[in-house]
């Protein structure tokens, strides 16, 4: 089984500490392989970057020309685009910000999100309505730190334990790593706050192969039709049907 995990910025290393989180959770006889958008922001923080990013992304599965996979992990956490590429891919499409809260729901009754700038919390929570997993979120909270900061392991350990404190006070029994850069802190806070965290990469790559393994699809009934054949200008000029 083959997994393409997509980063939702530019920045390379992000993608390779991504990759190496989806390879410690995948199974095995999974490989995982990383994919980052020839364009678009270096980091998606706000609305701006969000919609940039989704239409690279597309982009980029759009002109994918590696190896064949068997599904497609997001991993740009509470990043839009997700409903576009389930229309545009024949594999299983799994966001890092859905699979998350599922595997929180079942964890506990309400789980609280720690995430970078505050700025993000919006849409996160947006993102999460849609979902329809918006209801047993407790909070969203911000750490203060932008989404290049969360290298320095030490300062994203000490802001993602302040930034949960408040999220536990809040009602969370459950945590959330709300950035595809906190991949690998979990283990860390979870034993210092005594309450299960949830990986987003982890969780999605446990459901994308689950999804593949029972032999299920996107549905093609409704809203993920394939999109309809006309012509589209992407970037570049380059037009496709």
């Amino acid at each position: 089984m083959r997994i393409v995990v997509t980063n939702c910025n530019t920045t390379q290393e992000m993608t390779e500490e991504i990759v190496r989180g989806a390879r410690a959770a995948a199974g095995p006889g999974t490989t995982v392989t990383g994919l980052t958008p020839g364009w678009g922001p270096e980091s998606a923080e706000g609305w701006l970057d969000s919609y940039l990013s989704a239409a690279a992304v597309l982009d980029a599965l759009r002109t994918y020309d590696g190896p064949p996979y068997d599904a497609v992990v997001m991993a740009g956490f509470g990043e839009h685009g997700r409903e576009g590429v389930r229309e545009l891919v024949d594999a299983p499409v799994v966001d890092i910000t859905e699979a998350a809260a599922h595997l929180a729901c079942l964890l506990g009754r309400r789980y609280g999100v720690v995430t970078t700038l505050e700025r993000s919390c919006g849409q996160i929570e947006d993102s999460l309505e849609v979902a329809g997993v918006g209801r047993n979120c407790a909070a969203v909270i911000g750490t203060g730190l932008g989404v290049l900061e969360l290298e320095d392991a030490e300062r994203t350990e000490a802001a993602f334990l302040t930034a949960a404190e408040r999220a536990r006070d809040a009602g969370a029994e459950v945590l959330v790593l709300g950035c595809a850069g906190m991949t690998g802190l979990q283990q860390a806070v979870s034993e210092k706050l005594g309450i299960p965290v949830v990986d987003g990469v982890g969780a999605a790559v446990k459901l994308a192969e689950s999804l593949v393994g029972l032999g299920l699809r996107t549905s093609r009934v409704g809203g993920y039709a394939r999109p309809l054949p006309k012509r589209r200008a992407w970037g570049g000029g380059a037009e496709s049907d």
